[in-house]
């Protein structure tokens, strides 16, 4: 069974994160100052061939490990939904 697998991964909490003060800056800049504690990180989709939901998430959390994210920087939260 295929399983579309969404990644969201983003700096981990308390480290500077200099592309979200950028935009947090270039927002305030533009006139919204409603905006603050911004982050950018990366969203990944990609179909995951597993037979249950869970062996899915552990595959995409092995990858995430090993090459989607870097694990001394930022953290990452996996969902998954069946696949056509």
């Amino acid at each position: 069974m295929n399983w579309r697998v969404h990644v969201r991964i983003l700096p981990r909490a308390g480290l500077r994160d200099p592309q979200g003060q950028a935009v947090e800056h270039a927002l305030g800049a533009l006139q919204f100052s409603e905006a603050s504690n911004v982050h950018v990180g990366k969203a990944i989709s990609l179909d995951v061939a597993a037979v249950t939901q869970d062996d899915a998430i552990r595959l995409a959390r092995e990858m995430c490990d090993r090459l989607l994210a870097n694990p001394v920087t930022e953290d990452y939260q996996i969902e998954a939904e069946a696949s056509g």
